[in-house]
């Protein structure tokens, strides 16, 4: 059986790959826009498909592909 691990990233790869600012994502998380994985108070990572699925639905836009 095939299984697709999640690709799971931190906020700078992340904002690099969309082509935004960190703090861009800082306000996505905090307004909820976006799933991510809080592991302390300070540190979140993301699964990269599932928050451009998440963008791509509130913005109706395409982000940059790496």
């Amino acid at each position: 059986m095939n299984t697709i691990e999640p690709t799971l990233i931190k906020k700078k790869e992340f904002a690099k790959r969309l082509s935004v600012s960190t703090r861009s994502i800082d306000t996505w998380v905090f307004k909820r826009m976006i799933p991510n994985i809080q592991i302390t108070p300070r540190f979140y990572l993301y699964d990269f498909d599932a928050v451009l699925a998440a963008v791509r639905k509130h913005y109706q836009v395409d982000a940059a592909q790496p």
